[in-house]
Parts: C-alpha cells; structure tokens; sequence
C-alpha cells in the first residue's frame, strides 16, 4: 500500500468505497450532503440541485466534475464526498485546492479523513501532469468546522489568512450616497455581463489568493438560478466599467434558512477609480435594489486583510461580522503519513 493512503486506510470504516462522479444522478446525494453539514455547523449558505448542475455542466482545465469530484459510500449510500479545483494565485503558485463535506451522521469514523486522503493524491497527479511550478495544497473551511481543522491540520495544513461573512440585518435606514461625476450606473446585458467580469477579474489582480478566471466560470455564474443581471449595479466611466456590484438571490437557500437575503457576491473598485466613494455609492445601490426585491438583510465575504480597506467600508455601511473562515496551505513537499 502506498504510504501516502495508510493512515486512511486505517481508520476508514469497513466497506467504504470511493467512486468517481457518475453524472447528474449524483447530483441530489452531494446537495443533500453539503446542506446537512451546513446545517450541522450553522454555515451561512446552502447549495440546490440547479445551482450545483449549472457549476457542473461547464467544466475546464480548472474543474472538471468527472476528475475532480469524489463519492464516499457505505452501502451504496453517499456519505461523503469530496471536490477538487486549482487556481493561480496572485501571490505566485498554484493552488491546488482540497474541499469536501461528510454527512453528520458519519462523522468522527475516518470518512473525512478517508477523502481529504483521496483529494491529496488526486491533487499530487494532476500536479504532475502540469510539470513543474510553484506549487502549494490548499484548503478553507468555516471557524465552527473543527473536524476540517482537525482533519488538515493532521495532514500538515497550517492557517494561511482569514475571511469574515458579514450581514448587514436589515435593510431599513439606507444611506443615500452620490456617485462621482461623469459616472453612471448602466443595466447589464448579457452582451455587457463579460466586460463586467473581465473588470472584476482585474480588480481583483492586488488581492491576495485567486480565483478561476476563465470563460467557462464566467458562464457558470451567468447559468447559476441565483444570477440575475438586473441585480447587478455597474458603474460606467463612458465606454469603461469603473467598478460594480455582482448581487444575487437565491430563493433556495432563502426558503431552507428562512430569512429573505441577497448577497453581494462580489464588490470591486477598477484601480482608477478608487478612493473616490464609488464602491459606497455602488453598495448603498445594491441595497436599496435587494430591498426593492422583497429582501430584508444582505450578506457578503470579505478578506480580512483586504489592501484596500474593505472591511472597514463594509463596516460603516452596517455590515456586521456573523462568522469566520480560514485559508489553510501545505507545502507542497511533504506526503501524509
């Protein structure tokens, strides 16, 4: 046996099988299984069939389901599974990232460990299909998931940067703020919707980690139920987008968590056109258009130590911090053990 399974292999339980993604079929036990550990641990999102088909139907270089998505089964029952994705990294690797999720009921038997397993050695393969980089293993999970801490801190994870998921809890009271002069806010076309993205691709270039910037994720957001267009608040500079809002709501997990709340999915200022209070006008606007849709609260991520000063923005405009997560990596050198 390969030294890199014999710890899973040992504390796995009798009869669990690891199996690679069969299709759509599958599709209901991994929605079932992340909602379960996101409810077990009072996560703040949820995941639906839709959501997750639209993310799956579009694969790439980066993410492609049939290689990079794992079912644990006892039985024949999924109990687990667990995803894989890479990205490069605005601080100089690939990441070659690890995430998954067990079904509360078969926690604390070795199935996570038996998967964040699987995910490591899938992870080193493909690796070396790349041929040499500079390379890191990487990880996140939310601050109350002590069995994913316990799970990668054992296999020699160690904290990297943190992240806050901030709500603000009620609509009521918005600021109204003007945009600087000779902006303006456009409706976003589909046409319009991939300049948009391009803009906040290159946002996002001074921030720390990285994210899938090709088409195919463009086209995955734009087929996610939960991406409407409308919602999203753009502000042009004449034919150039300075910076913008990327709202959404997802009716599904608003009916599994009972509240009425959008999200402000992603928040940028173009370098230009910082340090202007475009991005508290952009956000006053995204407000008052959830708030326009019936929403009662919104929520949003960011970096905690965002360069740009985020997390203080976000703070002024009524954002309060409801939860925490952190951003593990691993040297690439070292096997588990």
């Amino acid at each position: 046996m390969d030294a890199r399974t014999t710890t899973a292999a040992r504390t796995a339980p009798a009869g669990l099988r690891l199996r690679p993604y069969a299709g759509e079929p599958d599709l209901a036990a991994i929605t079932r299984i992340l909602n379960a550990e996101a409810a077990a641990d009072d996560l703040p999102d949820r995941f639906s069939v839709e959501g997750l088909a639209a993310e799956y139907r579009h694969p790439n270089e980066h993410f492609d389901p049939g290689r990079d998505v794992t079912i644990a089964e006892l039985d024949g029952l999924p109990v687990g599974m667990g995803h894989r994705t890479w990205v490069d990294t605005t601080d100089g690797y690939r990441e070659y990232r690890m995430d998954g999720a067990v079904d509360p009921g078969w926690r604390r038997r070795g199935v996570g460990t038996a998967i964040a397993a699987e995910n490591e050695r899938r992870l080193r393969d493909l690796a070396a299909e790349h041929g040499p980089q500079r390379r890191v293993l990487g990880s996140w999970g939310w601050e109350g998931q002590q069995g994913h801490a316990a799970i990668v801190r054992a296999m020699g994870f160690e904290p990297v940067r943190w992240f806050f998921h901030m709500v603000r809890p009620t609509l009521d009271d918005l600021p109204v703020l003007p945009l600087p002069d000779e902006l303006e806010i456009r409706p976003i076309t589909p046409e319009l919707a991939r300049q948009v993205w391009r803009a906040d691709v290159e946002a996002f270039e001074d921030h720390w980690g990285g994210f899938d910037r090709s088409d195919e994720q463009l086209e995955r957001w734009l087929a996610d139920p939960s991406t409407d267009l409308s919602l999203w608040v753009v502000a042009f500079d004449g034919d150039e987008v300075a910076g913008g809002s990327l709202n959404a709501i997802s009716e599904a997990e608003n009916e599994l968590m009972g509240h009425r709340r959008g999200w402000l999915a992603s928040v940028f200022t173009r370098r230009p056109w910082r340090r202007q209070g475009l991005a508290r006008a952009i956000i006053a606007r995204s407000l008052e258009a959830l708030r326009e849709r019936g929403m009662t609260s919104a929520a949003l991520g960011v970096d905690a130590e965002n360069p740009s000063g985020a997390l203080g923005l976000y703070e002024a405009l009524g954002f309060e911090v409801e939860n925490r997560a952190t951003a593990w990596r691993k040297a690439f050198q070292a096997w588990i053990t």
